[in-house]
C-alpha cells in the first residue's frame, strides 16, 4: 500500500461526499494504491449514514464510528494504528485542506526522504481577530520553546512515513505537536509545504478560542513529558533535595548562632522567634514532599496504564 489517508471528523455530513469523490479524482490521476480512514469522533448529524454510502460505493474506503465523541487526538491514534500505507497523510475533512496536495506531500516523504512534512497555511480565510493572529502568537511561542521551525503547527494536513505514526503516542490535545513527538522520538527530518487553504463551506469550527490556552498546557506538557516522564525523580528529586539542604543549613545556622550567644553568655531572643526559623522549616517540609512526589511519579512510571482508550460502535 503506497498511501493511507486519514480523516478524523466531526459533524461535517455536508461536505463528506465532496471530498471523497476529489480524493478519488486525485488517485486516478496516479499510480498509487491507497486507502481512505475515515474516523466518526461521534458525530450527531447524518455524518455517519454518508459515510456508509460512500464505503458501499468505494473499495478504498475503510471507516471507523466512535461510541462517542473522543477527541480529534483520540481519532488520530485510531487511524494511525489502522493505517498500512509507506506515506500516512492526515486531512480535515471540512474541505479546507486540498486533495490536490496528496501527490506532491507524497514525493517529498519518498523522494527528499523527510520523516514528516507539515502543512502550511500561508494564506489564510480564517478571521484575522480570532484565528490569524492568535495563530501567528501560539506558532512563534511553540517554535520557540521547541526549536522546530514550522510556521503551522497545527496544520490538520501533513505526510509521515509509516513508521512514525507507529511510533508516537497521540492522546488528549497533543495532537496539536505532533511534530514535536515525532522529532521527541528520533524523527528529526521535518520538513514543511505550503499548502491551499480554502474558507469552510459548511458548519462551523469545532475548535473555540480556549484551544489556545489548552494548546500551551499541552506544549508545557510534552516538554515536561518527553524530558522527565520516565525519569521524574531528576526533577522533583532534585530540586527538593536542594531546597531541604537549604532550609536544613539555615535552620542548623540559626541553632550554631542561639548556642554560641549561650556560650558566651549573651541573651538572646528565642529561635522560634525569628523568621528564619519559619522560612527554613518550610524548606525543609516542601523539600521532602518534592522528593516523595519524584519517588512516586516514579513508581507510576513504572506502572503507567493505556492512556487512549475509546470504544468503537461500528466499523466497515
Amino acid at each position: 500500500m503506497d498511501i493511507s489517508i486519514i480523516i478524523p471528523l466531526l459533524d461535517e455530513a455536508e461536505s463528506l461526499s465532496e471530498l471523497a469523490a476529489w480524493i478519488d479524482r486525485v488517485m486516478k490521476n496516479h499510480p498509487y494504491s491507497y486507502e481512505v480512514i475515515m474516523i466518526d469522533d461521534g458525530s450527531r448529524d447524518s455524518s455517519w449514514s454518508v459515510i456508509k454510502e460512500i464505503a458501499q460505493k468505494s473499495p478504498h474506503v475503510h471507516a471507523i464510528r466512535f461510541r462517542r465523541n473522543y477527541g480529534k487526538s483520540a481519532a488520530l491514534y485510531c487511524g494511525f494504528k489502522q493505517a498500512t500505507g509507506d506515506v500516512v497523510i492526515t486531512m480535515d475533512a471540512d474541505l479546507q485542506d486540498s486533495p490536490d496536495e496528496i501527490p506532491e506531500l507524497y514525493r517529498m516523504i519518498r523522494d527528499e526522504e523527510y520523516d514528516l512534512v507539515s502543512g502550511w497555511k500561508k494564506k489564510r480565510f480564517d478571521s484575522k481577530l480570532t484565528k490569524n493572529f492568535p495563530s501567528k502568537i501560539y506558532n512563534a511561542t511553540a517554535r520557540c520553546m521547541t526549536g522546530i521551525r514550522l510556521h503551522d503547527m497545527n496544520c490538520g494536513i501533513k505526510a509521515y512515513r509509516n513508521d512514525v505514526v507507529k511510533n508516537i503516542e497521540v492522546y488528549g490535545e497533543m495532537h496539536r505537536y505532533i511534530p514535536v513527538l515525532a522529532y521527541k522520538a528520533g524523527f528529526t527530518r521535518i520538513g514543511e509545504k505550503v499548502v491551499e487553504h480554502r474558507a469552510r463551506r459548511f458548519g462551523v469550527s469545532k475548535f473555540g478560542w480556549t484551544r489556545f490556552i489548552n494548546g500551551f498546557l499541552d506544549l508545557l506538557s510534552i516538554l515536561f513529558v518527553s524530558r522527565f516522564g520516565k525519569k521524574p525523580m531528576h526533577l522533583f528529586g532534585l530540586l527538593g533535595t536542594l531546597i531541604f539542604i537549604v532550609g536544613f543549613l539555615s535552620s542548623a545556622g540559626l541553632g550554631i548562632q542561639k548556642l554560641h550567644a549561650l556560650h558566651q553568655g549573651l541573651k538572646m531572643d528565642l529561635v522560634t522567634n525569628s523568621p528564619y526559623f519559619y522560612f527554613s522549616l518550610v524548606s525543609m517540609v516542601l523539600g521532602t514532599q518534592l522528593f516523595l512526589a519524584g519517588f512516586l511519579g516514579e513508581l507510576i512510571s513504572r506502572n503507567s496504564i493505556e492512556r487512549n482508550t475509546y470504544q468503537i460502535k461500528e466499523e466497515l
